[in-house]
Protein backbone atom coordinates (compact mmCIF):
# COMPACT_ATOMS: atom_id res chain seq x y z
CA UNK A 1 0.00 0.00 0.00
CA UNK A 2 1.57 3.30 -0.82
CA UNK A 3 2.05 6.10 1.21
CA UNK A 4 -0.38 8.02 0.14
CA UNK A 5 -2.87 5.74 0.89
CA UNK A 6 -2.34 5.09 3.84
CA UNK A 7 -1.91 8.92 4.83
CA UNK A 8 -5.63 9.54 3.28
CA UNK A 9 -6.50 6.36 5.58
CA UNK A 10 -5.04 7.96 8.61
CA UNK A 11 -6.91 11.21 8.15
CA UNK A 12 -9.78 9.74 7.45
CA UNK A 13 -9.54 8.06 10.92
CA UNK A 14 -8.63 10.86 12.29
CA UNK A 15 -11.80 12.95 10.62
CA UNK A 16 -14.32 9.95 12.15
CA UNK A 17 -12.91 10.22 15.45
CA UNK A 18 -12.99 13.52 15.65
CA UNK A 19 -16.62 13.79 14.02
CA UNK A 20 -17.69 10.76 16.90
CA UNK A 21 -16.46 12.32 20.01
CA UNK A 22 -18.00 15.59 18.89
CA UNK A 23 -21.65 13.79 18.88
CA UNK A 24 -21.11 11.61 21.74
CA UNK A 25 -19.04 13.79 24.43
CA UNK A 26 -21.16 17.14 23.41
CA UNK A 27 -22.79 17.55 27.02
CA UNK A 28 -26.21 19.32 27.70
CA UNK A 29 -27.02 22.37 26.96
CA UNK A 30 -26.66 24.95 28.99
CA UNK A 31 -29.71 25.82 31.58
CA UNK A 32 -31.72 28.52 30.69
CA UNK A 33 -31.80 31.39 33.59
CA UNK A 34 -34.97 31.65 34.87
CA UNK A 35 -36.42 35.00 36.30
CA UNK A 36 -39.22 35.66 38.83
CA UNK A 37 -41.43 38.14 37.65
CA UNK A 38 -45.00 39.70 39.10
CA UNK A 39 -48.21 40.07 37.01
CA UNK A 40 -50.38 42.72 38.17
CA UNK A 41 -53.77 44.45 36.60
CA UNK A 42 -57.50 45.10 36.98
CA UNK A 43 -59.71 42.12 36.97
CA UNK A 44 -60.61 41.96 33.20
CA UNK A 45 -57.63 42.91 32.31
CA UNK A 46 -56.87 39.98 30.71
CA UNK A 47 -53.52 38.61 32.68
CA UNK A 48 -54.84 35.12 32.73
CA UNK A 49 -55.76 34.97 29.18
CA UNK A 50 -52.35 36.55 27.96
CA UNK A 51 -50.45 34.03 29.98
CA UNK A 52 -52.26 30.85 29.20
CA UNK A 53 -51.70 31.93 25.92
CA UNK A 54 -48.31 31.93 25.95
CA UNK A 55 -47.99 28.62 28.01
CA UNK A 56 -49.68 27.37 24.72
CA UNK A 57 -52.95 26.22 27.31
CA UNK A 58 -56.72 26.28 26.32
CA UNK A 59 -58.19 29.62 27.58
CA UNK A 60 -61.72 28.46 26.55
CA UNK A 61 -62.22 27.28 30.57
CA UNK A 62 -60.66 30.40 31.55
CA UNK A 63 -61.39 31.93 35.18
CA UNK A 64 -60.57 34.46 37.31
CA UNK A 65 -57.68 34.34 39.84
CA UNK A 66 -58.89 34.44 43.13
CA UNK A 67 -55.59 35.10 45.12
CA UNK A 68 -52.80 34.43 43.20
CA UNK A 69 -51.01 31.73 40.73
CA UNK A 70 -47.47 30.89 38.91
CA UNK A 71 -46.69 29.62 35.92
CA UNK A 72 -43.60 28.70 34.37
CA UNK A 73 -43.75 30.57 30.75
CA UNK A 74 -40.73 29.30 28.80
CA UNK A 75 -38.93 31.05 26.00
CA UNK A 76 -35.73 30.79 24.37
CA UNK A 77 -33.58 32.09 26.35
CA UNK A 78 -35.18 32.50 29.63
CA UNK A 79 -37.60 31.25 31.61
CA UNK A 80 -40.25 33.50 33.29
CA UNK A 81 -41.83 32.10 36.36
CA UNK A 82 -45.07 34.34 36.65
CA UNK A 83 -46.64 35.11 39.95
CA UNK A 84 -49.71 36.56 38.77
CA UNK A 85 -52.15 37.97 41.34
CA UNK A 86 -56.03 38.49 40.82
CA UNK A 87 -56.84 41.86 40.08
CA UNK A 88 -60.18 41.94 42.19
CA UNK A 89 -60.44 44.91 44.64
CA UNK A 90 -60.58 42.99 47.89
CA UNK A 91 -57.44 40.92 46.74
CA UNK A 92 -55.15 43.78 45.00
CA UNK A 93 -55.20 45.92 48.42
CA UNK A 94 -52.96 42.68 49.54
CA UNK A 95 -50.23 43.06 46.01
CA UNK A 96 -47.52 44.58 47.93
CA UNK A 97 -47.73 41.37 50.25
CA UNK A 98 -46.24 38.97 47.20
CA UNK A 99 -43.96 41.99 45.56
CA UNK A 100 -40.89 40.32 47.47
CA UNK A 101 -38.61 38.46 45.12
CA UNK A 102 -39.52 39.79 42.05
CA UNK A 103 -37.37 40.68 39.54
CA UNK A 104 -39.93 42.54 36.83
CA UNK A 105 -43.18 43.69 36.60
CA UNK A 106 -45.83 42.98 34.06
CA UNK A 107 -48.63 45.42 34.51
CA UNK A 108 -51.83 44.84 32.25
CA UNK A 109 -54.30 47.40 31.18
CA UNK A 110 -57.95 46.40 29.43
CA UNK A 111 -57.59 48.77 27.17
CA UNK A 112 -61.17 48.80 26.16
CA UNK A 113 -62.22 49.87 29.63
CA UNK A 114 -64.62 52.37 30.57
CA UNK A 115 -63.29 55.69 31.98
CA UNK A 116 -63.49 54.69 35.80
CA UNK A 117 -61.76 51.56 35.37
CA UNK A 118 -59.08 53.23 32.98
CA UNK A 119 -58.07 55.92 35.69
CA UNK A 120 -58.27 53.23 38.42
CA UNK A 121 -55.78 51.44 36.12
CA UNK A 122 -53.84 54.67 36.00
CA UNK A 123 -53.66 55.18 40.34
CA UNK A 124 -52.28 51.19 40.45
CA UNK A 125 -49.54 51.24 37.72
CA UNK A 126 -48.41 55.03 39.21
CA UNK A 127 -48.68 53.06 42.98
CA UNK A 128 -46.10 50.28 41.35
CA UNK A 129 -44.31 52.46 39.64
CA UNK A 130 -43.27 54.17 43.09
CA UNK A 131 -43.27 51.18 45.44
CA UNK A 132 -39.76 50.68 46.98
CA UNK A 133 -40.01 46.49 45.98
CA UNK A 134 -40.96 47.51 42.57
CA UNK A 135 -39.23 51.17 41.81
CA UNK A 136 -36.11 49.97 40.38
CA UNK A 137 -37.38 46.64 38.62
CA UNK A 138 -37.81 46.65 34.57
CA UNK A 139 -41.74 46.69 33.53
CA UNK A 140 -43.84 45.74 30.73
CA UNK A 141 -47.23 47.26 30.37
CA UNK A 142 -49.87 45.72 27.98
CA UNK A 143 -52.38 47.76 26.91
CA UNK A 144 -54.42 44.99 26.50
CA UNK A 145 -57.56 44.19 23.97
CA UNK A 146 -56.30 45.83 21.32
CA UNK A 147 -58.74 43.81 19.15
CA UNK A 148 -61.72 44.72 20.54
CA UNK A 149 -63.39 47.81 18.90
CA UNK A 150 -63.46 50.66 21.76
CA UNK A 151 -59.98 49.98 22.44
CA UNK A 152 -57.80 52.61 22.99
CA UNK A 153 -54.39 52.95 21.34
CA UNK A 154 -51.38 52.57 22.65
CA UNK A 155 -50.37 56.16 22.25
CA UNK A 156 -53.49 57.22 24.12
CA UNK A 157 -53.20 55.07 27.08
CA UNK A 158 -49.02 56.28 27.06
CA UNK A 159 -50.49 60.02 26.98
CA UNK A 160 -53.05 59.25 29.47
CA UNK A 161 -50.75 56.99 32.41
CA UNK A 162 -48.16 59.80 31.84
CA UNK A 163 -45.36 57.04 31.31
CA UNK A 164 -43.07 59.96 30.35
CA UNK A 165 -42.67 61.60 33.31
CA UNK A 166 -43.58 59.11 35.59
CA UNK A 167 -41.66 56.33 34.81
CA UNK A 168 -38.20 58.69 33.67
CA UNK A 169 -35.04 57.25 34.13
CA UNK A 170 -36.71 53.57 34.61
CA UNK A 171 -36.62 50.96 32.39
CA UNK A 172 -40.06 50.24 30.67
CA UNK A 173 -42.21 48.75 27.69
CA UNK A 174 -45.07 49.53 26.66
CA UNK A 175 -47.01 47.49 23.84
CA UNK A 176 -50.38 46.72 22.57
CA UNK A 177 -51.73 43.11 23.41
CA UNK A 178 -54.49 40.78 22.50
CA UNK A 179 -55.28 37.52 22.76
CA UNK A 180 -56.23 36.89 19.24
CA UNK A 181 -52.11 37.57 18.13
CA UNK A 182 -50.46 36.05 20.69
CA UNK A 183 -46.70 36.43 18.66
CA UNK A 184 -46.61 40.06 19.14
CA UNK A 185 -47.21 39.19 23.46
CA UNK A 186 -44.78 36.65 23.08
CA UNK A 187 -42.34 39.66 20.97
CA UNK A 188 -43.25 41.87 24.11
CA UNK A 189 -42.21 39.55 26.47
CA UNK A 190 -38.91 38.81 25.16
CA UNK A 191 -38.21 42.36 24.94
CA UNK A 192 -38.95 42.19 29.06
CA UNK A 193 -36.27 39.57 29.07
CA UNK A 194 -33.80 41.30 27.22
CA UNK A 195 -34.67 44.38 30.38
CA UNK A 196 -33.72 41.39 32.70
CA UNK A 197 -30.49 40.27 31.35
CA UNK A 198 -29.71 43.77 31.20
CA UNK A 199 -30.26 44.46 34.63
CA UNK A 200 -28.34 41.23 35.21
CA UNK A 201 -25.26 42.58 33.66
CA UNK A 202 -24.82 45.87 35.67
CA UNK A 203 -22.16 45.74 37.97
CA UNK A 204 -23.31 45.40 41.90
CA UNK A 205 -23.45 48.49 43.47
CA UNK A 206 -20.95 49.44 46.51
Amino acid sequence: MSEHIQLSLALCRIGLYTCLRTLCCKGPPPPRPEYDVVCIGLAGSGKTSLLSRLSSESTDTIVPTTGFSIKAVGFQNAILNVKELGGADHIKKYWSRYYQGSQGVVFVVNSACSPAELEASRAELHLALQHPQLCTLPFLILANHQDQPAARPVPEIKKYFELEPLARGKRWILAGSSTADVEDVRQSFIQLISLLEDRDAEPARI
